[in-house]
């Protein structure tokens, strides 16, 4: 009699559940924008959202414990004049967030631990230096101030947020890049690109080390990650249109260490991947469901798990990094569904009868410390980041400020006028004092009557439009 084998793993029975109704964030305007991004970030202190807005773009920032419906007139971070793209927090400090937009720049924002009684419209920094939108962000996994931004224009320009100053440019990329994804060690990243190319480029080389064309063969966009181990887990479509997995070794591009069809819908595939259990989980736009695998070292390498199944299809997705998850519940990850109009947590829980510390789920995961400065880091040095326990939970730390120095930025540009009040007075000759000070209030006497003048005139054209001349 034949028995059948079950494959041993401890997320074999990962399920996941969707929080009370109490507990979700409602009467979000969740952004329209036709744009394969998750329209949200989350860490153990904030939820983040892109949001409809008129005159500009702009995201709503809340506290986790701030849920239940937010007010209409709730403060937002606005400073973009074009639709907000994309979003990121800094993995080294739970108060500083990145933001892009199709105004072409990126911006950088301190948030506070309190709510904030007026909009946030006034960055730490601008980076500016795309000539088309800028629809991807991602901080280094490792090393301070390190960030990535790409483009429409074809470019990846990496930055030091510390100076404001860009480090790398890279023009590789012949058409519209579609994601970027930092290895475990933020060495390398991959990239997915419209020319149906995917890439691994080494920046501070300023090179790409390995490319393949067409890991799936379907021309719609593809999506591609690194694993903890160096391999790059993607998503695609087939030629049919059938959605489908795949599994590379980067140093060997020619065949796919696996390949797994998935089914006909047509949402973009985005995943989320936890380095600590190795599970990704899928979310589809316009989807209502999230599936979730398991990536080993025997075969077939991607493993299904499960299916979290809802009602409602979801417009984006965030994914809360490990320090955020509640251990005393054995939840080994959490993801933060938007629906049209609200965001509702969802958690990923092992069932487990003991309430103690389960050492097996949760090993040390990386933590909120630096573990290079970016002169480090451009000087070729590596290093994993630093990890901390799990054991008592994780409790985020009050608001640290990010400094910017931006020397390097001022001494590349051309040298500003001063203004007359920080002109030193006993440095020029008095004659000279009294003509300035002439000037400038002839120019005043000028400027005045040309107000005056133009007040007058546009009374008279509404005088004309309105018809009562």
């Amino acid at each position: 009699m034949s028995r059948s084998i079950v494959r041993q793993s401890k997320f074999r029975h990962v399920f996941g559940q969707a929080v009370k109704t109490d507990q979700t964030y409602d009467d979000i305007r969740v952004s329209k924008v036709t744009w394969d991004s998750s329209f949200c970030a989350v860490n153990p202190k904030f939820l983040a959202v892109i949001v409809e807005s008129s005159g500009g773009g702009a995201f709503l920032v809340l506290l986790l414990s701030k849920v239940g419906r937010v007010d209409k007139n709730y403060p937002l971070v606005i400073g973009h004049s074009g639709p907000v793209l994309d979003i990121d927090w800094c993995p080294h400090n739970d108060n500083i967030l990145a933001s892009c937009s199709e105004d072409t720049t990126a911006m950088v924002w301190q948030i506070p631990d309190h709510t904030p009684s007026r909009p946030i419209s006034e960055p730490i920094v601008v980076l500016e230096g795309h000539s088309k939108r800028v629809g991807i962000i991602k901080w280094h996994p490792t090393a301070r101030n390190i960030l990535l931004t790409a483009g429409s224009d074809n470019l990846i320009i990496i930055w030091n947020v510390g100076t404001g100053e860009p480090l790398i440019t890279m023009d590789d990329h012949p058409d519209l890049i579609y994601n970027v994804s930092w290895n475990y060690n933020g060495s390398l990243f991959c990239t997915t690109c419209k020319d149906r190319r995917l890439r691994v480029c080494d920046p501070r080389k300023n090179k790409v080390v390995a490319e393949r064309l067409s890991p799936h063969e379907g021309i719609r966009p593809m999506r591609a990650i690194f694993t903890k181990e160096g391999n790059i887990f993607t998503t695609g479509f087939t030629r049919m249109s059938q959605r489908e997995l795949g599994l590379w070794d980067p140093t060997n591009f020619e065949e796919p260490i696996a390949l797994l069809e998935l089914d006909t819908s047509n949402g973009v595939l985005l995943p989320f991947y936890d380095s600590d259990t190795n599970i990704v989980y899928l979310s589809g736009k316009g989807d209502s469901s999230v599936r979730y695998f398991e990536i080993t070292e025997e075969p077939p390498y991607v493993h299904y798990i499960s299916t979290f199944s809802s009602k409602e299809p979801q417009r984006g997705m965030g994914f809360m990094p490990k320090r955020g998850v509640d251990v005393s519940k054995c939840e080994i990850a959490r993801l933060y569904k938007l629906h049209e109009r609200k965001c509702e947590p969802i958690m990923m829980t092992v069932p487990r009868k003991s309430d103690l510390f389960q050492d097996d789920l949760y090993p040390d995961t990386a933590g909120p410390e630096p573990a290079l400065e970016p002169e480090e880091w451009m000087d070729r040095q590596d290093a994993d980041p630093i990890l901390v326990s799990m054991r008592d939970g994780y409790v985020p730390p009050k608001s640290r400020e990010l400094k910017v120095a931006k020397k390097n930025v001022l001494d590349t540009r051309p040298a500003t006028r001063r203004s007359m009040s920080a002109v030193d007075g006993s440095s020029l000759p008095p004659q000279l004092l009294e003509k300035l000070v002439e000037e400038i209030q002839n120019l005043k006497a000028t400027v005045l009557s040309q107000e005056k003048r133009i007040c007058d005139l546009e009374n008279k054209l509404s005088k004309y439009t309105n018809g009562t001349v």
